[in-house]
């Protein structure tokens, strides 16, 4: 993620996640709080291994990383989850679907389900994946 990209989404989660000092300890910042919940996202690394280059505990990750993820959800979706509501725009997705994957009457695909299977004779290395495995994709 580029600075513009992480600025401008900073600047919509602010609001939602911003907490304020107290008498006893200060708070983590915003930056702080997205920068934490972009590295987990990116890197899957657990809570314990990140507490080590954000320095904050596991415990306020814990807290930390959903309630971000929740606002980063929350600001997003009406632009980026939405679903047509019309017929065109149904017409229209199918449309780009087919002309990236032509794959025609189809609005996406969901993931793939790896099958391993024996190597049929004569097909060379069509059915290998990136893995390395013979196997069908359903």
């Amino acid at each position: 993620m580029d600075y513009d990209a992480f600025q401008e989404l900073l600047m919509l989660v602010k609001p939602l996640i911003e907490k304020k000092n107290t008498l006893f300890r200060e708070a983590v910042s915003v930056e702080e709080r997205l920068l934490a919940t972009l590295r987990i996202l990116a890197t899957g690394r657990s809570y314990e291994d990140l507490k080590f280059s954000c320095i904050i505990s596991p415990q306020l990750l814990g807290r930390i990383i959903p309630e971000t993820c929740g606002a980063i959800y929350n600001c997003l979706r009406k632009k980026y989850l939405c679903f047509p509501s019309k017929e065109e725009e149904w017409l229209k997705v199918a449309e780009g679907f087919n002309n990236m994957w032509q794959f025609e009457n189809c609005l996406g695909a969901v993931d793939g389900k790896h099958i391993a299977i024996k190597q049929p004779p004569g097909s060379g290395s069509y059915y290998y994946n990136y893995k390395g495995l013979c196997c069908l994709l359903s």
